[in-house]
């Protein structure tokens, strides 16, 4: 088989049906592909849209919250493709630009991770290639409005490169990402002691690490409908009031303890 697709989903099956209808419409029958849907703290009402509506596509159901992590690592155990592709329930991709990857994929195999350009569904782009994270980097984002801030947020952001062609970059948003099942037997699983952030930049980082290149390609195109669940109103204030700032914090902690707290060489 070619292609898995995994898709990890958590309580949002409207999101998920029109993501699975567009796999299912896109890449048709004809395609050597296959679709793993894990849904976390799973209910009838998503369980049925994978069931009733894609009775093709398989389902891993499971009561409790996964996480980021955990979930997509259950459905990369199970799949069968020479490249797997992490796709968000909430990115809408078409034939012709995943063929492209797949493509680029194939004729560079010391690529081990590629992700496409990521648009919003008004057509504007989304920043989904970075530089490694520092401290600081956390502490800036959370009060970007503040103008000493906009330096280490243009670095990370990759704001002084210019992304219109291939480029070798730290790390990709993991929201939309091909990898090779040959770079996976070698890396490994995404670390699951990082529930839900900082599990892509540390794979992307561990993909380096063993040889692998990760790339920006930006001549596929995939739409995302991003939220930024970590961010609130409140800047540095969110750690207190709101479980997805603070899940962001205690992944960022144990990402910092994993690889520690000094700036890596940048790739970029």
């Amino acid at each position: 088989m070619l292609l898995s697709i995994i898709i990890a989903n958590y309580k949002n099956p409207a999101l998920l049906r029109l993501c699975l209808k567009t796999v299912k419409r896109e890449l048709g029958r004809d395609f050597d592909y296959e679709t793993i849907v894990i849904d976390s703290a799973s209910q009838p009402e998503t369980r049925n849209v994978v069931t009733h509506e894609f009775p093709d596509f398989k389902l891993l159901a499971f009561k409790e919250n996964l996480g980021y992590t955990r979930g997509n690592n259950e459905g990369i155990k199970i799949s069968a493709g020479e490249y797997v592709l992490i796709l968000n329930s909430d990115v809408v991709l078409d034939r012709k630009n995943m063929e492209a990857l797949l493509k680029y994929m194939t004729a560079n195999p010391d690529i081990g991770m590629a992700g496409p350009k990521l648009l919003n569904f008004d057509g504007s782009k989304q920043d989904s290639c970075f530089r490694y994270y520092t401290p600081l980097t956390i502490l800036h984002r959370r009060i970007a409005h503040l103008p000493f801030a906009k330096k280490t947020i243009d670095r990370f952001l990759m704001r002084n490169v210019p992304l219109d062609k291939p480029f070798s970059v730290d790390w990709l948003m993991g929201s939309a990402c091909l990898v090779s099942r040959q770079a996976i037997e070698k890396v490994g699983l995404m670390d699951e002691k990082l529930f839900l952030y900082f599990s892509d930049v540390d794979w992307a980082r561990r993909f380096w690490e063993n040889g692998y290149k990760v790339v920006y390609y930006p001549e596929s195109v995939m739409y995302h409908h991003l939220h930024r669940n970590s961010k609130g109103r409140l800047g540095i204030l969110d750690a207190f009031f709101k479980r997805e700032s603070r899940w962001h914090i205690a992944d960022a902690i144990r990402y910092f303890k994993k690889w520690g707290i000094s700036t890596p060489p940048s790739r970029t």
